[in-house]
């Protein structure tokens, strides 16, 4: 098997390419190369190799390449940038993933999207099922959401959350970096969600991509936290005092924040569940285990 991975120098990418150069699906699981079934072997491409918004050129690189499996990460995520710019937006995230569609039709190749909580409002009382309408409040939700709609039935849509992973800028870093310095950490606790470890979603990731399964997933690590509640918990994983994280409302936040957020952000993983499909850990397990790879900060 042969698969297409794009954005593959992001944080999810990196990870998932890891994942898939060894791994094969057997028995629902993803197992090893080394331990039965044959490997798959995986390409990566970049912004540099590949620009989405290139019809011509998506189409020649899927053409030279002829993926059975495009996993397609690439995205602009810069969330209030977006919403300066939506014709970037709309332009990465929408029509890209026309063109990695329109592409992989030619060649007959199953696609997977990773999209967004920010394709809902966010004001659900519950989690987001898979089957609920989304309704993006912002310019990067609607984008996202543009994309989903440029897919047809047979493909694969990963909606997920508060990603964190060893590569690239998140809140783990963030707090870390912030906890380097001195005084408070300021963070809201009225935005609640799933965060998400790029390690632990890779390997779902890859499952769905192995497997070919069709229809929309979200994909998290289980447990619900607010942002006040998850930058302490990342300071506690690292050793620090937690009570340095002071709760705030997003109102209180200066400058605001350009694009909406979602106030509720939680996911319900029922397609995983209802398919038989294990469900990531807890998120804390997650946590822990990034902490001890980024390590703990050293103070100013």
């Amino acid at each position: 098997m042969r698969v297409l991975v794009t954005g593959a120098a992001g944080q999810l990418g990196r990870d998932l390419v890891d994942v898939l150069s060894g791994a094969v699906p057997a028995g629902g699981r993803v197992r090893r190369g080394s331990e039965r079934g044959s490997a798959v072997e995986v390409v990566g491409t970049d912004r540099r190799r590949l620009d989405v918004t290139d019809r011509s050129a998506v189409g020649s690189l899927l053409e030279a390449i002829r993926p059975d499996v495009v996993v397609h990460c690439a995205a602009w995520t810069a969330v209030d940038a977006c919403e300066a710019d939506p014709d970037r937006a709309f332009g990465a995230n929408a029509l890209g993933t026309r063109h990695v569609a329109e592409a992989a039709r030619r060649q007959g190749a199953h696609v997977v999207y990773i999209s967004t909580d920010y394709v809902f409002d966010g004001n659900s009382p519950r989690p987001y099922l898979e089957w609920d309408s989304p309704h993006p409040l912002s310019v990067y939700g609607r984008s996202k959401y543009g994309g989903e709609q440029e897919l047809d039935a047979a493909s694969t849509i990963v909606r997920t959350s508060w990603v964190c992973g060893a590569h690239g800028a998140n809140m783990v870093g963030t707090v870390l970096r912030l906890a380097a310095g001195d005084g408070p950490l300021r963070f809201v606790d009225d935005q609640r969600g799933s965060p998400t470890f790029t390690a632990d979603l890779a390997e779902t990731v890859a499952l769905l991509a192995c497997e070919r399964l069709p229809g929309v997933f979200h994909v998290t690590n289980q447990g619900v936290a607010s942002w006040y509640e998850f930058a302490g918990a990342v300071l506690g994983a690292a050793g620090l005092d937690p009570d340095r994280v002071q709760a705030i409302r997003t109102a209180e936040l200066d400058p605001p924040r350009p694009a909406p957020r979602p106030a509720n952000s939680v996911l319900e993983n029922a397609a995983l569940r209802l398919t038989g499909l294990a469900l990531l850990p807890d998120w804390r397990d997650g946590l822990e285990r990034l902490v001890s790879v980024l390590g703990a900060p050293v103070s100013s």
